[in-house]
């Protein structure tokens, strides 16, 4: 699934099914761009699984983004660990029509798809997104984990991180009404000090302080609540 974080502009995206005659996003807490000089070296948040959009139609995700940039001036990435809601076709996870569980998965676009291992998870669940640069292999290495639990892992060749942000994704039909869910202890580490990031903050029915104690080295927002939306 992918989305313009950057300039909170969603577009269409192939990690639930290819796309549709309909789709749309819903909510979202977007940050970004870094500052020219700066970009960031880890994300981390922890989405609390809501129960499932109701009626149970259509593709949905739910994810926290990391779009990305290269010094070379080549398209970024987006990096975007999943937790997909879908009937039949369209999860990683093969779900019957009759599953209530959530596909979690490891996954990253760049103009295709690349997911690591899925695996299904349950409304409650605590799911921990973590992208961290490996100044070893110039790579990010994106973990996923459910009640503390490694269930996912990819690592990707994408790049600087440009700007973070979380999305509400349906595809095929409408996706019904979806849960207020909730993200909690985001942190955002930058390779250098970005004083202004706050600054780039934008809302589309969600709250959350995007906060710094250290003059713009760590950017952390305690609770991220995105409100009920339904598809229409």
């Amino acid at each position: 699934m992918k989305s313009l974080l950057l300039t909170v502009l969603p577009v269409v995206s192939g990690a639930v099914v290819p796309r549709q005659s309909y789709f749309s996003f819903g909510n979202f807490f977007s940050t970004g761009p870094v500052a020219t000089d700066s970009w960031i070296r880890q994300a981390t948040t922890t989405l609390v699984l809501p129960n499932l959009q109701s009626p149970h139609d259509g593709n949905l995700g739910l994810w926290p983004g990391m779009g990305t940039k290269f010094t070379s001036g080549a398209d970024g990435q987006l990096v975007q660990g999943l937790a997909i809601s879908t009937v039949g076709e369209g999860s990683p996870c093969n779900f019957d029509a009759s599953d209530v569980n959530w596909c979690v998965v490891a996954s990253t676009y760049d103009g295709n798809q690349h997911d690591g291992t899925p695996y299904r998870a349950k409304p409650g669940d605590h799911v921990t997104y973590d992208y961290k640069y490996n100044d070893a292999t110039a790579q990010f290495d994106q973990t996923v984990s459910v009640n503390g639990t490694v269930v996912s892992t990819l690592s990707t060749t994408s790049g600087q991180g440009a700007g973070w942000g979380t999305a509400m994704e349906c595809q095929q039909e409408k996706c019904g009404t979806v849960p207020e869910h909730h993200y909690l202890n985001t942190t955002l580490i930058m390779n250098t000090a970005d004083p202004n990031y706050s600054s780039t903050l934008s809302l589309g029915n969600a709250t959350g302080d995007l906060v710094t104690a250290d003059g713009g080295k760590t950017w952390t927002v305690a609770e991220i609540t995105i409100q009920q939306y339904t598809y229409t």
